[in-house]
């Protein structure tokens, strides 16, 4: 039988469920179960595609194509496994679907209801998903995670808690188990560890028909005995139940805090699961991953030049894939957020001090970063810091728009069509160095982009990439051969030949421009090769790392013990033009 383990949040959102639910999910996997997750999100909106980075964070794009929340990167990353759209529940989803089958006559006439109707409809999709195979091996997963955003009480999660009151007498209680993430806050006035908040949010779970079997306490110190016992007395479990999970030096020790507090062998008993006692190569990985993170002496910085800096949930699976890197190479990572319009003339006028001071960031960094992002503010900033990183001979990395604009950089300040852009931000320019899509409608928001897993040809190496394109504009191909007489080489491109993929630039450390949005697709234990050559050039190690014929060294390899040697296995299969031996 499927087991399904359902993850609740109470007392404030963004409290870390997503961790935990990946966590969980991981010490499982660990255990040589087969992991699933799904992601339900109350909102309205079909799916997260039209979201502003500021509201929701990251857009994540699924090898589907779906555009889905942010916490489905973490299941990937965590479990190492490939979801689909239908992973990411939404009420806007739900709605539509019953409502087609309204319009449909499936109800045969009948009243339709949020009971039954919604709330069936509702277990109906997670019984559904939870059969998808989403390991390699096509194997039907024996463990759900389900995680559901918001917090309980919220009036738009009410459906969804009523479905899985229902739900945990139809699968029977052997199969389905509550995991209750809650806020243990320490107010500085007494330093004292407060249970309150977390009584009140297990009792108003308690009463809409939901009894939590783990209490995950989020905390910011090692929760104290006593409080411990508090919240054992008043929220009716046993102490085994009442987990802390304090803050930690890397998210990485979360699935090791999980596991050290008998998460896996309570679970095992409580789900009656088929719990494996061989050694766990993969905690043994974590581990390691975990114990390097935290003594790290070298740093490596990176300068994100972007539109949503403010929030740094705006570039969540950027920043994992510059971590990813910076470990597998044993550097600490040091991202610094760079305004891209404050890199523009016209902040000099307005706002010298920005600036100066986001000026003094770009020129201190090791490495350039310009990421995807959509309208034309802070472009012309962008295309500035580019022109530098390309001048400098700083290594540089641009994604998706980072890509676009650095090919309208080249065509402006070295083949001296001053009024070189894309035709999404002039579209009367003389010299359209970057073009729509063909399948791209301005007039429509949400699923015009051509998303998901393609493949990528090498021209100069024949080798073949398989990525996750996210974009609504080409390069020019009618243009091309006047960038390539200059050095600025198109080396990759989609299989009909028409869009050009990945540029690199001659006599450059590393100026690397990709359509397609690789960190979608890095892992802790196997980085993202844009990536990782970006880190590699800023560090210093590039050549190095070329001449041992793709290697890492050996200090920068984790062991056998983890079951996996070193990320060079996959990386050397993968690797770009930019970071392999002719």
């Amino acid at each position: 039988m499927m087991k399904y383990i359902l993850v609740t949040g109470g007392v404030i959102s963004g409290i870390g469920k997503g961790i935990i639910a990946s966590s969980v999910g991981t010490i499982l996997k660990s255990c040589g179960l087969h992991v699933t997750a799904i992601k339900i999100d109350p909102y309205i909106n079909i799916d997260a595609g039209t979201f502003s980075p500021y509201e929701h964070g990251e857009v994540f794009v699924l090898d589907d194509g779906g555009e889905v929340d942010l916490d489905l990167g973490n299941y990937e990353r965590f479990l190492d496994i490939r979801l689909t759209r239908d992973n990411n529940l939404t009420t806007g989803k739900i709605y539509q679907s019953v409502i087609n089958k309204e319009r449909r006559g499936d109800y045969l006439g009948k009243t339709v209801q949020v009971v039954p109707h919604i709330t069936d409809a509702i277990q109906e999709w997670v019984v559904k998903q939870a059969k998808v195979p989403v390991d390699d091996d096509d194997l039907e997963p024996q463990v759900c995670v389900i995680e559901l955003g918001g917090t309980v009480g919220d009036i738009e999660s009410m459906p969804f808690i009523e479905a899985f009151r229902q739900f945990q007498f139809k699968v029977k209680r052997e199969n389905f188990c509550n995991i209750h993430v809650s806020l243990i806050p320490q107010p500085s006035a007494t330093g004292e560890q407060k249970t309150k908040p977390t009584q009140n949010s297990v009792r108003e779970l308690r009463g809409l028909g939901l009894s939590p079997d783990l209490i995950m306490c989020r905390c910011s110190a090692v929760l104290e005995n006593s409080v411990k016992e508090k919240i054992s007395m008043f929220c009716h479990v046993e102490p085994e139940q009442v987990i802390c999970v304090h803050d930690v030096s890397s998210i990485y020790r979360v699935p090791l805090l999980l596991e050290d507090q008998g998460v896996v062998s309570y679970l095992s008993r409580r789900l009656n699961m088929p719990i494996e006692t061989r050694p766990r190569k993969m905690l043994t990985k974590w581990k390691e991953m975990s114990d390097r993170s935290d003594r790290l002496l070298e740093h490596c910085s990176i300068a994100l030049v972007g539109k949503y800096t403010k929030f740094s949930d705006s570039y969540a699976s950027v920043i994992k894939a510059l971590e990813h890197s910076a470990l597998a190479i044993s550097h600490k990572l040091e991202v610094k957020y760079i305004d891209s319009a404050y890199l523009e003339p016209s902040t000099l006028q307005e706002e010298p001090v920005k600036y100066h001071e986001a000026w003094q960031k770009l020129c201190s960094a090791d490495g350039v970063l310009v990421p995807g992002g959509f309208g034309v503010r802070g472009t012309e900033g962008k295309i500035q810091a580019i022109n530098w990183a390309r001048k400098q001979k700083k290594p540089f990395l641009g994604v998706c728009l980072g890509m676009q604009l650095a090919v309208c950089e080249f065509g402006r300040n070295v083949l001296g069509w001053k009024d070189a852009n894309s035709t999404e931000f002039d579209p009367d320019t003389k010299h359209p160095v970057v073009i729509d899509m063909p399948e791209h409608n301005p007039g429509q928001m949400g699923g015009t982009m051509r998303l998901g897993k393609r493949r990528t040809i090498f021209k100069s190496n024949n080798s073949v990439l398989r990525k996750k394109n996210f974009e609504i504009h080409k390069v020019n191909p009618d243009l091309k051969s006047h960038f390539e007489e200059k050095g600025f080489r198109f080396v990759g491109q989609d299989v009909e030949g028409e869009r050009m993929e990945v540029i690199e630039l001659d006599d450059h450390p590393y100026f690397v421009g990709v359509q397609y949005h690789p960190e979608f697709t890095s892992r802790p234990i196997n980085p993202s090769p844009p990536y990782l050559g970006l880190l590699l050039a800023a560090a210093g190690k590039l050549q190095s790392y070329l001449q041992k014929g793709c290697r890492l060294s050996p200090r920068d390899t984790y062991s056998d013990r983890s079951g996996s040697s070193t990320p060079d296995s996959e990386i050397s299969e993968l690797k770009l033009p930019s970071i392999s031996s002719d």
